[in-house]
């Protein structure tokens, strides 16, 4: 199969077409003819290297870890799911660094795959699992937000954050983001309640006496500042000190982890209009096609989710 490899860390350059085999499955796996994935922060952090303490992974090494495609093969134990399904995931990342989905096809373990809401197209589809999750895990599972609590959720136009507004949203919360002046009327529709232009204003003297922070940007020590004592921060940006994480507020790391339920769960609001699926722009999956991606993820500048649609499609 083809895939879009790199042989060392470094610049888009490094990304360039490789042949790989298709990937053999464990009996728990099925076997994904990849429609479209997408471009998430962790791409480009690890093609520059941010990653290798964590993954041991050996060159070549394929990114990408969302996936919206068709099952063409399952495992011997897998029941949930047959050949012909099409399916969306966030597939585990695996430490021999060739599965993921910039690729033909991908492997996905069962536990971690939902039916593709029937509503959704492929390419809307690849934008969820890993954004909506991650939101969905904070808001839902960590910051247990409820019926009118006030929550601060940074980064509003960013991928994560356009689906946490919309999940805190749906749960009764009061949500306020941060975002430029220009998109503030526009997260106000996806539910922002409180739009604080990150260019011209400082939240920490807007805000107060808040039930939640959802960092998005490594801003641990003002985001603390905001909230109730027993309010709480998790951060996917930072790495809160031991003494932030057992004061009163308090404050965690979150690392997102795949879950094929919850996402099921997600892609039931997703269908049912509670949520909206916002896409930036969209790519080929091809050398240049990811590159582009890519690049523009790296500017942050992306309104939504940076998408890379199989060329076969």
């Amino acid at each position: 199969m083809k895939a879009i490899a790199i042989n060392n860390y470094g610049s888009v350059d490094e990304f360039h077409e490789i042949e790989l085999p298709v990937p053999t499955l464990a009996p728990d796996e099925v076997l994904v003819k990849v429609k479209a994935t997408s471009v998430n922060p962790i791409d480009w952090k690890a093609r520059l290297g941010y990653l290798q303490k964590m993954y041991p992974w050996h060159f070549p090494i394929v990114l990408g870890w969302d996936v919206a495609g068709t099952i063409t093969k399952v495992g011997s134990a897998v029941h949930d799911f047959k050949v012909g399904d099409d399916v969306f995931a966030r597939p585990d990342i695996y430490n021999e660094g060739q599965y993921g989905t910039y690729a033909e096809f991908t492997k996905v373990k069962q536990d971690k795959l939902a039916l593709k809401p029937s509503r959704l197209s492929f390419q809307e589809a690849a934008a969820v699992p890993l954004a909506g999750l991650t939101a969905w895990q904070v808001i839902v599972d960590r910051l247990q937000v409820k019926k009118g609590d006030k929550v601060l959720i940074q980064a509003g136009t960013g991928g994560v954050g356009l689906f946490a507004i919309q999940i805190a949203k749906h749960l009764g919360a009061v949500v306020a983001t941060t975002a430029s002046a220009r998109n503030a009327d526009w997260l106000r529709k996806l539910g922002a309640d409180t739009v604080i232009d990150y260019h011209t204003q400082d939240y920490t003297q807007l805000l107060t006496d808040y039930d939640a922070v959802f960092d998005t940007t490594d801003d641990i020590a003002n985001g603390l500042k905001i909230l109730k004592p027993e309010g709480r921060l998790v951060t996917i940006a930072g790495h809160p000190a031991d003494s932030q994480k057992t004061a009163k507020p308090s404050a965690e790391a979150w690392w997102l982890q795949p879950n094929g339920n919850q996402l099921a769960e997600l892609g039931q609001l997703i269908n049912d209009g509670v949520v909206k699926v916002i896409i930036d722009s969209t790519f080929p999956l091809s050398v240049q096609g990811v590159r582009d991606g890519q690049q523009k993820s790296e500017g942050n500048h992306a309104r939504g989710k940076i998408v890379i649609v199989a060329t076969d499609n």
